[in-house]
């Protein structure tokens, strides 16, 4: 748990020190009127906890901070009112995001990880041509690009078709 206290702590530090420096980007409040329980920095730290501990429902994830952050967090709102004032803070989240991605060593890296499903060199024309449906060695089914799909950055050299 102490994991846990350190992110919202560091989480709240950061969106705090962002606030006092651009108070612009708080959502805008009348002067009068009560202020809110929970702050701007608290709130926005709710929410990227939320997301990074892949939370997709609302109610879900204030039952989960009620349970296990509430000495983290003077003050916890229910779910319509954290709804509410996620909705007023978009424009808040989004700038603390890219703040706190534009911090990290990844927003300047040249290289990019990429996931792609790899083809196998069977499925080009020469080995379903090759291939024996009545043994089962292979499936008769003719590739549809006409070459092999091994890898889309550069030639396949399992086999002598080029890649597409």
């Amino acid at each position: 748990m102490t994991d846990m206290d350190t992110l919202a702590t560091a989480l709240y530090v950061r969106t705090d020190d962002l606030l006092k420096e651009s108070p612009q980007l708080a959502p805008w409040r009348p002067e009068a009127g009560i202020g809110p329980q929970l702050s701007d920095a608290e709130l926005v730290t709710l929410a990227m906890m939320q997301a990074l501990l892949g939370y997709t429902s609302e109610a879900q994830w204030m039952r989960y901070a009620h349970a296990h952050l509430r000495h983290l967090f003077p003050y916890l709102p229910r779910q319509p009112g954290y709804n509410k004032r996620l909705r007023r803070a978009a424009a808040l989240i989004r700038q603390c995001i890219r703040v706190l991605a534009a911090s990290t060593t990844a927003w300047t890296d040249d290289v990019w990880v990429v996931d792609s499903t790899p083809v196998e060199c069977g499925r080009s024309r020469d080995t379903a041509r090759r291939s024996d449906p009545s043994t089962g060695t292979a499936p008769a089914i003719p590739a549809g690009s006409g070459g092999c799909g091994c890898t889309w950055s550069a030639p396949c050299t399992a086999c002598r078709w080029p890649s597409p």
